[in-house]
């Protein structure tokens, strides 16, 4: 057999040898077969999940032809099987995940297979909510279109290359989901390389395309979209996905803008192994949908063209179902985790934020100023020492339009925080984006996973909720769930809280307790100027996500001014500040509640009660030694904070306090916080609502005295 074809061939078969397509065909068949073989193993309870590629590696198989591994950046979904054995993930790492072992390069046991992730090949650890991935694709291109521009940062070229690509897959189904929409819209205002491929098999689990699409067509619906090249084929045709994928690629490394492949592709085995297809899919239409099968129809093309025998055909099979058989018997055998590393990877192995190495000493300057100015100075001179850190958010830029720079003050925040640092650092580094919480987390992942620094801004802790499934699903469990190997140290501004007179229900919320209960992220609450310049500084420079909420009342307040402490003041993560010693009650408190606690203790001094007041400064980490320490000597607590007594985060240190140091308490711990309700806009409602100093005092007045 002839292994280059003659002119007239290679024009008639898209210009591939001979051998690259039987490599091709040795790709989708070896991919069908480790779907096989993992039902086969899930029937034997030898594996846990199983979620197959098959019917989808025609398309996949011609991708692979057009992308380049570890060059490209990758975020495929869970049926991209067949494109990561072309990138170079071998059969043995896919069934070394299939068996959850420690030694599974994409998660070390700790995700469901067929969640890919490779740092040798750019394919990013990958979740099972659908469509999450498509916005941290996008932040991942903005990353490579960073890198081009901002000079400043010292091994930019190692970290981009001119005409790469940002590729992400995603079914059909996830089309539905809002965070593609927002995805996709950011792509097209930013014109950015990224390479959309929508595996459209017809169904999402049993949901028909026609009840997820308005007209079953999604490529219809996108291509109003500017600047974005748009193609729909059959992704079971070979050959008609080489010449799309071949087209969209060289659009977008031309730098043309992004591209969307929609390929049609089939099914043919259930959405999952705990899925049954024959229960909502006719005969009729499973018998269609096989005589469109990209592996038969593929190798009908090299038996009738006369490139390869039914002898190599059975070779080639045979040659894979060694290669299969022998990796499921080396990943049967290999070792599973240990029970003690169930807590590692958490947090970051190497940059500790609760350490010495974060405790720097203050270098005063200027006058006292407000918390505002303190968190401005910090991101300056932040943004000064690290040209990687990447400010984007809600109206944080001065402004859009760049030609209004000259002429006018400059927005830089609803609350003017980021006020200046586009004018300093430009529009690379400092820009708005929509209106879309979730979009500005999601991109803020992407940058992150290529070592951007996003200090991103939420406008409102009330508006923070669209943001979840990407602060919860994704931005805390990177590093765990992908053994490691990829992480996401972003900063997530927030402000937050109350007692601001007509804030009203969607203004005013706190709710800090529902993120620590995210494990992953460390949560940052300052409650002073000075301690904001520290806390945010150590956000900055630890390697891990960090919430850091900023109280809105406390942005202006005379009485927690403070000189700048310095460019190198930092503050540990999970060390409480003694604001007020005393001798008979401990108040625990955080944010808006420290200065009204202080004043509570001030008034409790006319009964004779000496009141230490402790400030946490941060609730994930929280300073238990020194929670501990002070029970142990006043031997009666009190609890104080503006969210909501029930479930609020005073739950759990009241539960860890009766629990572990019950010995030492003289009265039962007492909680105070805001009634169990939104806080209302009347300014009567919201001070019946939120806990005031006076309910501080009748709290210290009641454990004083039992």
């Amino acid at each position: 057999m002839k292994a280059v074809l003659n002119d007239r061939e290679t024009q008639l078969f898209e210009g591939l040898t001979r051998d690259q397509l039987l490599a091709s065909h040795r790709c989708m068949l070896l991919s069908r077969k480790l779907d096989d073989k993992e039902i086969m193993l899930r029937n034997q309870s030898q594996i846990f999940f199983q979620i197959s590629g098959a019917g989808h590696e025609g398309v996949l198989a011609a991708a692979a032809l057009t992308l380049r591994s570890g060059y490209d950046w990758f975020f495929p979904y869970y049926r991209d099987r067949a494109l990561c054995l072309a990138l170079g993930v071998t059969p043995l790492e896919m069934l070394l995940a299939a068996v959850g072992a420690k030694d599974d390069p994409a998660s070390g046991g700790r995700q469901m297979p067929s969640h890919w992730g490779h740092t040798a090949y750019n394919i990013v650890s990958g979740s099972s909510p659908t469509g999450t991935q498509v916005l941290q694709a996008v932040g991942a291109a903005e990353a490579s279109v960073i890198y081009s521009r901002v000079q400043q940062i010292p091994d930019r070229a190692s970290r981009f290359n001119e005409d790469e690509l940002t590729y992400v897959s995603l079914g059909e189904g996830a089309t539905s989901e809002g965070e593609f929409w927002e995805a996709l819209n950011a792509t097209c205002v930013r014109q950015l390389p990224i390479l959309f491929l929508v595996e459209d098999n017809g169904y999402a689990i049993s949901v028909p395309v026609e009840a997820q699409t308005a007209g079953g067509d999604i490529s219809r619906l996108v291509r109003s979209f500017p600047g974005l090249h748009v193609d729909s084929i059959d992704g079971t045709d070979f050959f008609a996905s080489l010449r799309a994928m071949r087209e969209a690629t060289a659009y977008v490394r031309a730098r043309k803008g992004p591209a969307f492949v929609h390929a049609r592709c089939i099914r043919p085995y259930s959405h999952s192994h705990s899925d049954d297809e024959k229960l909502y899919k006719t005969k009729a239409e499973r018998a269609a949908e096989a005589l469109r099968d990209p592996i038969p129809r593929f190798t009908e093309f090299l038996r009738a063209n006369g490139l390869v025998t039914d002898a190599e055909l059975a070779a080639i099979a045979a040659d894979v179902e060694r290669e299969v058989n022998d990796a499921a018997t080396l990943a049967l055998a290999a070792p599973k985790p240990s029970k003690s590393t169930a807590e590692q990877w958490l947090y970051s192995p190497d940059v500790d934020p609760t350490s010495a190495a974060f405790e720097t000493p203050a270098q005063p300057e200027g006058k006292p100023d407000t918390m505002v100015a303190a968190i401005n100075h910090t991101l300056k001179d932040e943004m000064a020492r690290d040209a990687r850190i990447i400010v984007f958010g809600e109206d944080v830029a001065d402004v859009t339009r760049k030609d209004a720079l000259a002429v006018v003050p400059g927005k830089g925040g609803v609350f003017k925080l980021t006020h200046g640092l586009q004018r300093l650092y430009g529009d690379d580094r400092v820009f708005n984006a929509p209106i879309a919480e979730a979009g500005i987390v999601g991109r803020a992942i992407g940058m992150a996973t290529r070592k951007l620094k996003p200090v991103v801004e939420i406008q409102f802790f009330d508006y923070i909720w669209p943001a979840m499934m990407q602060i919860r699903d994704e931005l805390t469990m990177m590093r765990y769930r992908s053994g490691n190997t990829w992480s996401a140290p972003v900063v997530i501004r927030v402000p937050i809280g109350g007692y601001l007179r007509g804030g009203g229900p969607y203004h005013s919320q706190s709710g800090e307790s529902i993120f620590a209960h995210c494990p992953g992220i460390r949560i940052a609450y300052p409650s002073t100027a000075i301690d904001a310049a520290g806390l945010l500084r150590t956000a900055i420079r630890c390697d891990d996500p960090v919430l850091f909420l900023e109280h809105k009342h406390l942005y202006r307040q005379t009485y927690n001014k403070g000189e700048y402490p310095g460019k190198e003041f930092m503050i540990p993560f999970g060390k409480a500040s003694l604001r007020r010693e005393g001798d008979h009650v401990l108040v625990i408190t955080w944010g808006a509640l420290v200065q009204r606690s202080i004043v509570a203790a001030q008034q409790a001094e006319k009964d004779h009660f000496s009141v230490a007041v402790l400030d946490l400064r941060t609730i994930v980490p929280y300073d238990w030694d020194a929670i501990a320490a002070h029970v142990k000597r006043t031997n009666r607590v009190v609890i104080a904070h503006e969210d909501q007594v029930m479930c609020g985060f005073g739950a759990e240190l009241a539960a860890r306090i009766g629990g572990e140091l019950f010995e030492h308490l003289d009265a039962p711990v007492k909680r105070v916080g805001a009634k169990n309700v939104p806080v209302a806009y009347s300014p009567e409602l919201e001070e019946a609502i939120l806990p005031q100093s006076s309910d501080v005092l009748k709290a210290i007045r009641e454990t004083a005295r039992y």
